[in-house]
């Protein structure tokens, strides 16, 4: 350890010693003369203790008083956390706890906050009877992004910018020559020069126009700019990376099991250039399924804390938009060394299986091995050999019919084995937009799920399981993949809307993942399944990385991590890192307590940036699908009434594309909307309008600007005048 990092770990064991005697409950907030005499603080080093000071106001773990004390939040009745705003004006504080209810902010209660900033917040109200707490801003700890995307317009004497993104509630004025010479519908990026109080609007300046809003591709790289996504890597990842081979080499192979005799394949989509994950298989004498999880070494290439490390660790994961990906690694490495292409010697860590005939690993192991590919299989093709015997894919893969069999024996085993301790199985629709030449979305088709994918999920679940069991029982520092038990004021609320259905949920306080899944067997192939199922997946808590195993709710599992996509996801890269330490004997209690220290925040960290991808990724696709109806105004289609609140109804429609039908077009009765079971009545015919209704709906509107779709109801009288009409 050089001379640097004991200056670190110093600073932080006296941090964490200052945070302690902060927390401690006799602690009476105190200034920094205070703190000095008790804690014993030389003179000369009373800057060290600033800096520290200073450091946990920063972190949002103290606060300093208007009197210049230090305290701990909670014990004011405060709370710190990132400010959410409406477009209403009002807002809620989402705490770092992801456990923690969120906060309701009212408009009054803002104080010049905008999204995404870090705040200090007083409760004003607590929570009582399921009604969030609320509360007002006090200070603003830390602006969340100086930098907004949004859309030009000019006026006479100035310009402003209307932000894409709708939780900011004020425009962005743009005094006259700081537009850069943008126009009326440029997207534009603007740095914010003057935050504004009160009543009166931030003004910013026009760092960068990206194109006006009717040219192809500026949509999705508006996007890409609102959620800061890096699209380039620095000069210092590329020089890296000039010095990675672009082929495996002699000297790599020393001391790894040699794999490339034993046959495997790839299955994948037929885009995908990132191949992570091989799978063997072969049926032992003695009846076992002996699977072999291959996956792409990556720390060969991608080395602790370098440029590369440092890069991939920053962007968390992969990103795939409708037209593009944001890889975490250069493509030399994602769609070139580290890609298990087939035909080629490629590095691996392989995870080998021994499973009986209940589905249960008897005995694994993991080494460190060289592989080469066998064949490169799409989904589309095994599919097309297991289910629908393709005579000239038969023919053509003659020689692997029975392994591609063998394959769906074991799927069918291991699926069997995750039923029967009730993991939950959502069956979405799934759609992938067609884009042209130019960026436009010509057509939007589901995702087919089937055999060949259901395969790749139960082997990767498998081998996930295992991993995370194995060093779990090692007690070594480790990520994990947690799924936490669903909130029960959430399952309360479900259990209340599917008893609408004929549905019960067996006890809400206490629920096992095998109640939920007795109610999505229950509506399989119902007209209300679909809606039922996001009802279901939306009471759940979300997914995260923990550095502690706090089991998975959702695949009703004890112990489950992500081991098997490195190329795209840095919890599976630093998880291959400990295991390779481990397997060359370098996990000694040194190293483990400097990863002890270090995986909770990158467990934090790669949680965020995952909502991050996600929340950007469903923007692309949303707008895509906006898109895509423009031209289609004045087109009946049949849909599902997918949502029900206080404005209106969301219908989906087959090629899961959801509009709005506002309650303000809803005008052959007076409706009310009854939240408790998610339905609208009407007031003279009590016609009632609920979640999983089928429906007929028109295209009204279709903005992509405001990223919306509205429909409006079509009855059966007004289908047959359309028809007539069309006849005349």
């Amino acid at each position: 350890m050089d001379q640097n990092e004991k200056l670190n770990e110093k600073l932080k064991d006296r941090k964490q010693l200052i945070l302690d005697f902060m927390q401690h409950k006799d602690y009476t907030p105190m200034k920094i003369k205070e703190l000095c005499m008790i804690l014993q603080v030389p003179n000369k080093e009373r800057d060290i203790l600033e800096q520290i000071l200073d450091e946990l106001i920063q972190e949002g773990k103290i606060i300093k008083t208007k009197r210049g004390k230090f305290a701990i939040p909670e014990t004011l009745n405060m709370v710190i956390g990132t400010f959410q705003g409406n477009a209403k004006g009002y807002g809620f504080l989402i705490l770092d706890d992801p456990d923690a209810k969120d906060v309701f902010i009212p408009a009054e209660g803002v104080n010049g906050a905008m999204h995404k900033d870090k705040v200090l917040c007083k409760i004003t109200k607590p929570a009582v009877d399921g009604k969030k707490a609320e509360g007002e801003i006090i200070q603003i700890l830390e602006r969340g992004s100086d930098k907004i995307v949004g859309t030009y317009e000019q006026s006479k004497y100035f310009g402003f910018v209307i932000p894409d993104d709708k939780n900011f509630a004020k425009d962005i004025f743009i005094p006259k020559g700081d537009n850069l010479g943008a126009v009326t519908g440029h997207k534009v990026v603007v740095k914010i020069t003057d935050w504004g109080k009160d009543r009166r609007n931030p003004e910013g300046e026009i760092i960068e126009i990206l194109g006006h809003i009717n040219d192809p591709k500026t949509d999705i790289l508006a996007i890409i700019r609102q959620f800061d996504m890096p699209t380039d890597f620095p000069e210092e990842v590329m020089k890296q990376i000039q010095n990675i081979p672009e082929e495996v080499q002699e000297e790599d192979i020393k001391n790894r099991e040699d794999l490339r005799k034993v046959r495997m394949v790839t299955i994948d989509g037929e885009d995908a250039k990132d191949l992570d994950d091989a799978i063997s298989l072969e049926k032992l004498p003695n009846g076992l399924y002996r699977l072999g999880v291959h996956i792409a070494d990556v720390t060969h290439y991608v080395k602790e804390n370098t440029p590369l490390d440092e890069e991939a660790l920053k962007r968390g994961t992969s990103v795939y938009l409708v037209d593009r990906v944001i890889p975490m690694l250069p493509h030399k490495l994602s769609n070139g060394i580290c890609s298990l292409n087939a035909g080629v010697d490629r590095l691996a860590l392989s995870c080998i299986m021994d499973i009986d005939e209940d589905g249960i690993v008897r005995n694994h192991r993991i080494v460190e091995s060289v592989i080469n590919i066998n064949e490169r299989m799409t989904y589309t093709n095994v599919k097309k050999i297991l289910v629908d015997q393709d005579p000239e894919l038969m023919e053509r893969y003659k020689d692997y019919i029975d392994f591609f069999k063998l394959m769906e024996e074991l799927c069918l085993i291991l699926n069997k084995k995750r039923d029967k301790r009730g993991a939950i199985d959502f069956d979405f629709e799934e759609a992938k937009i067609i884009l042209d030449k130019e960026g436009r979305p010509i057509d939007i088709r589901p995702y087919e799920r089937n055999i060949a994918t259901r395969i790749i999920e139960e082997f990767m679940l498998v081998c996930n399981e295992t991993i995370a069991e194995d060093y779990f029982w090692q007690g070594t520092p480790f990520i994990y993949r947690s799924h936490q038990d669903p909130d029960p004021e959430k399952i309360l609320k479900l259990s209340t809307f599917i008893s609408n259905f004929g549905y019960r949920i067996r006890g809400t306080s206490n629920i096992h993942p095998k109640d939920l899944q007795k109610v999505l067997s229950d509506i399989e192939g119902k007209p209300e399944e679909n809606v039922i199922s996001r009802l279901v997946l939306r009471s759940m808590q979300q997914a995260r990385y923990t550095p502690s195993n706090d089991g998975h709710f959702g695949l009703a599992a004890k112990y489950y991590c992500h081991f098997t996509s490195p190329i795209r996801r840095y919890p599976d890269l630093q998880i291959h890192r400990i295991i390779k330490a481990n397997l060359h004997g370098k996990l000694d209690e040194k190293n483990q307590n400097r990863l002890r220290k270090k995986m909770p925040d990158v467990a934090k960290h790669c949680s965020i940036r995952e909502r991050v991808a996600e929340e950007a990724e469903r923007q692309t696709e949303q707008l895509k699908k906006v898109e895509y109806m423009k031209d289609k105004i004045g087109e009946v289609y049949d849909g599902i009434i997918s949502g029900i609140t206080s404005w209106g109804m969301y219908v989906e429609l087959p090629n899961t594309v959801e509009g709005l039908v506002h309650v303000s077009d809803m005008d052959d009765d007076y409706y009310i909307f009854d939240e408790q079971h998610y339905l609208f009545i009407g007031e003279r015919t009590k016609k009632i309008y609920r979640l999983g209704d089928q429906v007929k709906v028109k295209v009204i509107k279709a903005d992509t600007i405001q990223r919306t779709i509205d429909f409006s109801l079509v009855f059966p009288d007004d289908d047959t005048e359309e028809k007539e009409a069309e006849e005349i």
